[in-house]
């Protein structure tokens, strides 16, 4: 180990800190406010901060670009399904790294690798769109019981304003 340490031996310092002072809160795994929200994965959004969340209101599900992929689902299932959660909200942000990428990256990997990733890169390039793709695709999964209160917005990394996306593109 180098003298100045990682990045996760800070990491684990920190938590022996945070244990030190550490009081259980009694909670359990149910969210408080019956919401989970899937969002990206970028080290700008600080959900809790920018929702006015405080520890045990939601169950927070992050990826790279917030996309509602086969495990998103698998997620919000068992959130609904085990823990009582009734609504989703989906954020994806302005300046995703997403929008930079392609399905390419899949194939440079396989090149790079040996080996095609079983898994899509779900780029895009249009935020909006990607994320009334999202909505849909956890309104139309026969897995979730409740699909009444499903929104979607995009997170402006440089204002901290979230701006509701309409499900249906206006025409």
């Amino acid at each position: 180990m180098s003298p100045a340490g990682t990045v996760t031996d800070r990491l684990v310092e920190a938590n022996g800190r945070y244990a030190a002072e550490f009081t259980d809160p009694g909670m359990d795994a149910r969210p408080v406010l019956r919401v989970a929200v899937v969002a990206c994965m970028d080290a700008r959004l600080d959900l809790h901060a920018a929702l006015g969340l405080e520890l045990g209101d939601c169950h927070t599900i992050r990826n790279a670009g917030g996309v509602v992929t086969d495990d998103v689902i698998r997620s919000l299932t068992i959130s609904q399904r085990a823990l009582g959660t009734r609504s989703v909200v989906l954020i994806h942000h302005t300046g995703c790294g997403l929008e930079s990428l392609t399905e390419e990256f899949r194939h440079e990997l396989e090149m790079e690798v040996g080996q095609r990733p079983s898994w899509a890169v779900e780029a895009f390039r249009d935020v909006d769109q990607d994320v009334r793709q999202s909505m849909q695709r956890v309104r139309t999964s026969p897995f979730l019981l409740h699909t009444d209160d499903i929104r979607g917005f995009v997170f402006d990394v440089k204002t901290g304003r979230l701006r509701e996306i309409d499900p249906v593109q206006s025409a």
